[in-house]
């Protein structure tokens, strides 16, 4: 099957603070729903230098057979398990194979990071309880993770499943509800349970669409998803812009 030629992402304006970079190449952005973004993470990526290679395998985009012509990949959040017995969510989990195997930095936000787990042969389910973590909640940073950068003390939530940790991985963040949050595998592959990219109009849609979970244990009210950005987003913003400058270095200036 011949591979779509790369989407480059739109431009958007300067985020503050934020020195765009000297990078260089395309990052594959896997998304899991026909309305959903990028985000904050899209918009820092092109900032970079990187351009956005846009593909939803759940709705029947094809996967490059090899990383080749990518610099990474970031694989998103979405409604569903990484447990469906849904195609295009085997042909991800599949798909993390070529991923791990290329040494091609990999970031997974949520479900993301949920299938590189089911990938790495970790568990992926929900509390016994129903408790979820939906609205914003403490996050602890292991000593690992502490001699590694700074992390925010409250992040954004919306999920109904947690994973353990996959053997060999480093966890580098805890939470109480759900203690595995953020984790690294080998030296190229990052996996975060919670949701740093949310731009302020995607937490209203998330908010409406998403109401119908409130109702479940542990989830916080719209009005305080809202509230909690206005105390809390600016320090997740700071964290996500170091972590992607972590993730995906500067490629070297040439002679």
């Amino acid at each position: 099957m011949t591979e779509r030629p790369p989407v480059t992402a739109a431009r958007g304006r300067p985020v503050a603070g934020f020195r765009p970079g000297s990078r260089s190449g395309c990052i594959l952005i896997i998304l899991h729903q026909e309305s959903s973004s990028s985000g904050r993470v899209g918009h820092l990526l092109s900032l970079m230098g990187y351009a956005a290679d846009i593909r939803r395998p759940v709705l029947g985009d094809p996967l490059p057979t090899t990383l080749d012509a990518h610099a990474g990949v970031v694989v998103f959040g979405g409604p569903m398990s990484a447990n469906d017995a849904d195609e295009g969510i085997h042909r991800e989990t599949r798909f993390m194979d070529i991923v791990l195997k290329s040494g091609k930095p990999y970031l997974g936000i949520c479900l993301g990071a949920q299938i590189l787990v089911n990938h790495l042969g970790g568990r992926v389910a929900g509390r016994e309880d129903g408790a979820v973590e939906i609205g914003w909640y403490g996050l602890e940073a292991t000593p690992a993770g502490r001699e590694m950068m700074d992390w925010p003390s409250m992040v954004y939530q919306f999920h109904r499943e947690g994973f353990d940790l996959p053997r060999g991985a480093e966890l580098l963040a805890t939470a109480d509800v759900y203690p595995n949050q953020a984790f690294r595998y080998g030296a190229n592959a990052w996996a975060i349970q919670f949701h740093a990219e949310l731009t302020l109009a995607m937490m209203h849609r998330w908010a409406v669409r998403g109401a119908h979970r409130f109702v479940l244990p542990g989830a916080q009210q719209g009005r305080e998803h809202l509230a909690g950005r206005l105390v809390h987003d600016a320090a997740l913003l700071e964290w996500l812009k170091q972590f992607l400058d972590r993730i995906f270095p500067a490629v070297p200036n040439q002679p």
